[in-house]
């Protein structure tokens, strides 16, 4: 962030706007990705504001880029898919286009979370007919994801074991983590809990290093699902489960009970129905509590 208002302030100086623009575009994927949404659609606003007037469809699409990955974050998975298929149609992959092939994990994951699986599907085959898997270990890594959450499980944990075996997660952090993230998921519902807690530890760290709040408190809920603290207690009232804390976390980022329920394949009524017994437990009697109420938890360490 630092580096990219550096040369923003640059770019205002010397009078290149267009290049201004890529510069807010870092700050506002960074923005989106640590969950301040509000700064990050008011950059993308400014992105557009120039570009639109003067036909600049590349730069509009970073703007869209930085939309989705913030929509993403929040659990706006239907945002999230409007915004990656205005940069991209499904197939083919858009030519002449950088973001259509680094967006291409955000739109299979929004179309995936969304419901939207035969959409993810014809993404996803659009990407491995194309060559993007040849054109950098990164971006293979991408059509590797994409090819393993929309395949069915057995051959999938196989796919997400290779796409992390292609980077050094130093290279690129957020990226590793976020596939580390899907095949924790994966591994906690084919019951793999050993291996899935392992995969979702280090997202969380990851995440928490890096500042990306959402995530890391997606990847936490994950790992509490998969039953590595249930015995946390607050101010003496009773014990969260595992759902429960998955659930009370998921609703402190601010999502839902239709997004949450989308998450864990559950309806709202039903999360709205352990919201009403979760409260009391926390010792609070609303949503906007929560945060503080699971800061408070005295949970085991996560080693």
């Amino acid at each position: 962030m630092k580096l990219a208002g550096e040369g923003l302030s640059l770019c205002e100086d010397y009078g290149y706007p267009f290049f201004a623009c890529k510069f807010q575009f870092v700050q506002a994927l960074v923005a989106g990705a640590r969950g301040d949404v509000v700064t990050s659609d008011a950059l993308s606003e400014e992105i557009v504001g120039w570009a639109v007037p003067r036909g600049a469809h590349g730069a509009r699409a970073l703007a869209f880029h930085a939309r989705c990955l913030a929509a993403l974050g929040s659990g706006d998975f239907d945002g999230a898919f409007r915004h990656a298929t205005a940069i991209n149609p499904l197939t083919p992959l858009a030519p002449y286009l950088p973001h259509a092939m680094t967006g291409a994990l955000d739109l299979v994951e929004a179309a995936v979370r969304s419901g939207r699986s035969a959409d993810a599907a014809t993404h996803t085959a659009a990407l491995r007919e194309s060559a993007m898997a040849r054109l950098s270990p990164r971006l293979h890594m991408h059509v590797l994801a994409c090819e393993a959450l929309t395949t069915s499980d057995g051959d999938a944990l196989g796919l997400f074991e290779q796409a992390l075996s292609l980077l050094d997660p130093d290279d690129w952090p957020f990226d590793v983590a976020r596939v580390r993230l899907f095949y924790g998921e994966r591994l906690r519902r084919r019951r793999v809990t050993r291996k899935a807690r392992e995969q979702l530890v280090q997202a969380a760290q990851t995440f928490e290093k890096l500042g990306a709040a959402p995530w890391a408190a997606r990847a936490t809920a994950e790992l509490h699902a998969s039953g590595r603290a249930t015995s946390a207690t607050v101010q003496g009232k009773g014990a969260l489960t595992a759902q429960e804390f998955e659930i009370a976390t998921l609703a402190a980022t601010g999502l839902t009970n239709k997004q949450i329920g989308e998450r864990l394949f559950l309806s709202h009524r039903t999360i709205g129905t352990h919201l009403y017994q979760i409260y009391p437990k926390l010792g609070i009697n609303s949503r906007a509590a929560l945060r503080d109420a699971l800061a408070a938890l005295e949970l085991e360490d996560v080693d």
